[in-house]
């Protein structure tokens, strides 16, 4: 199974045939989120992604470390050498610490992460926890004639690079793409050439995070700190590096510099890049001002929402295309994720309905289902095609139940392994969420908060908080809006 694994390399811009570094463990290391705002669904598809292809790794028998950074300091406004600290800028506008920004978001990252049931990884280390790494990492990169200073600032030299390596390897681009539309920015006449990028900043009076360095005080570069993570818990040369689409150009081809400099050898074999969601037609992020948080999904309290959605719908949702294509953005697209995953989670339990004889009806499709599970998976992880086969094994379960029809004790047991693997186990839906689209449980959820309304209403805050009290204990989440009260499952 392991041999036949293919994965598309975003490096070579083909489906290759995988072969780790080391037969039995996988190297593993993915660009998590920069801490200053809350998480969103653009958040939610790189981490779904990579934790499917963390399971599959684990399934198959590899030992997989799987590294995801926290980006706590050097990432700028619009991803440039200047400006201002995106975390610092929210410490500022909100009176506080920057690591208390970091650590809040941080925090509100794992706690939805953990309702869409992802999966720890491995180590999740910090930038500024790692501030001697990449000191460490620039005086390579100047040794090896590949940096130059100015100024108390520390910059790639790209020119040199590319006469010694293929500079754009990644992302296709060339120097000369750099200079067209280069705007005249307050440290421009510092670098030698536009396609320059910052290793290490000079830190103005106005910077609040800034450290002690051979070249003075300031702070790093946003692309090193990945490079020097990586490898300090990976190795100079790792199977794996992963991200969303929008890195490729500049934070990879970045790192890709970067690594070839200090250590002369490329940093990952292989280049996972999941694409973007859209919300009519154009990426959703922060920076955009169209982003969904996903506590809003799961509460329902965002204007471009009908209702709330339970975390598993957003995770069928992402799973339900391939991680290479889009997503646009609808409510029709949750409503009919809501209904598709509902029906495979009663199929699933229809299945204990199922008649079973010594001698059952022959099912070949079986068998077939199951390999074509492994198939799709195998098949750079093409997750909706292994949808697709769940849905028609749900079609086996419930033509059984309808036409009173038998299964072997074998087969039932099959029918229901599929689903445990593949449902459950690697796209990492949860067991316990049961029949999400009962009517009848919005029903008495409608009376319920209706009553409580009501109490409002009248000024009886004293039963109002009781029946807010009691709905938290039992893991029912209520939420008051302008527009209303919304509820939400907490699970």
């Amino acid at each position: 199974m392991k041999e036949q694994l293919k994965i598309y390399n975003t490096l070579t811009k083909t489906k290759e045939i995988f072969n780790p570094i080391d037969k039995d463990c996988v190297g593993m290391y993915v660009c998590g989120p920069t801490v200053y705002g809350e998480p969103h669904l653009g958040h939610a598809r790189p981490a779904i992604v990579f934790d499917v292809i963390f399971r599959y790794f684990t399934h198959l028998g590899y030992k997989t470390r799987y590294v995801r950074n926290i980006t706590d300091v050097g990432h700028l406004e619009n991803d440039s050498d200047d400006g201002i600290d995106k975390i610092e800028k929210k410490a500022k506008s909100e009176m506080l610490e920057p690591m208390e920004v970091a650590q809040f978001y941080t925090e509100k990252y794992h706690e939805c992460l953990k309702k869409l049931n992802c999966l720890s990884p491995s180590i999740e280390p910090r930038a500024t926890g790692h501030i001697i790494e990449q000191i460490e990492m620039i005086e390579k990169i100047i040794k090896n004639e590949f940096a130059y200073v100015k100024n108390g600032s520390v910059y790639m030299d790209v020119k040199k690079y590319s006469e010694t390596y293929n500079y754009g390897v990644l992302s296709g681009r060339k120097i000369e793409d750099n200079i067209d539309g280069t705007r005249e920015l307050e440290s421009q006449s510092e670098k030698k050439h536009a396609a320059d990028f910052a290793l290490w900043k000079k830190a103005s009076n106005r910077h609040i995070m800034k450290w002690n360095s051979p070249w003075g005080v300031g702070f790093p570069g946003w692309h090193i700190e990945c490079s020097a993570m990586s490898k300090k818990y990976l190795g100079e040369n790792f199977d794996i590096h992963g991200g969303g689409l929008d890195l490729v150009f500049p934070h990879h081809e970045a790192e890709i510099c970067q690594s070839y400099a200090a250590d002369l050898c490329p940093p990952a074999n292989y280049w996972i890049h999941n694409n973007m969601i859209t919300i009519d037609g154009q990426k959703m992020g922060k920076s955009l001002g169209n982003f969904i948080n996903l506590n809003e999904f799961f509460n329902g309290s965002h204007t471009k929402l009908d209702k709330s959605y339970h975390p598993m719908v957003i995770r069928f949702l992402i799973l339900q295309a391939h991680y290479r294509g889009t997503i646009d953005f609808s409510n029709d697209a949750l409503v009919s994720c809501e209904k598709g995953l509902g029906k495979l989670l009663k199929s699933y339990e229809n299945i204990e309905k199922i008649n079973c004889e010594k001698k059952g009806f022959v099912i070949d499709d079986l068998e077939k289902i199951k390999n074509n599970c492994y198939s799709a998976l195998n098949d750079d992880f093409n997750t909706p095609i292994v949808i697709a086969n769940l849905f028609e094994l749900s079609k086996i379960i419930n033509t059984s139940i309808n036409e009173k029809t038998t299964m072997t004790f074998s087969q039932k047991e099959l029918v229901k392994k599929i689903f445990d693997v593949f449902l459950f186990e690697l796209l990492g839906i949860k067991k316990m969420v049961k029949n999400i689209n009962n009517d009848l449980s919005k029903e008495l959820m409608k009376l319920v908060i209706d009553l409580r309304d009501n109490s409002k209403k009248n000024k009886d805050w004293e039963t109002a908080d009781i029946i807010r009290d009691k709905l938290s204990e039992i893991n029912i989440q209520i939420k008051d809006t302008r527009e209303g009260t919304n509820w939400s499952l907490n699970e």
